[in-house]
């Protein structure tokens, strides 16, 4: 899934977080939703402008910007 084809970054919108494109729905939002325990076709009902694959684009979107960061724990000591 290549989520650059379904979400954009726009600094007029939302501040620049990323968003489905065509659309005011933050990336954010949607994990949220799916964090919050919502199904696809709960999201899907809720938001008829969204599909299945821009759920996956934001699973997608959201995998590759954990494996790009780094985590520093503190000194434990």
């Amino acid at each position: 899934m290549n989520s650059e084809d379904r979400i954009t970054l726009d600094t007029h919108v939302l501040v620049g977080k990323p968003i489905m494109k065509g659309s005011r729905i933050a990336v954010e939002f949607i994990i949220g939703l799916l964090a919050n325990g919502w199904s696809h076709e709960d999201i899907l009902r809720n938001y008829p402008g969204l599909t299945t694959e821009d759920i996956l684009a934001c699973l997608s979107y959201a995998g590759s910007v954990l494996q790009e960061e780094n985590v520093f724990c503190a000194d434990q000591s």
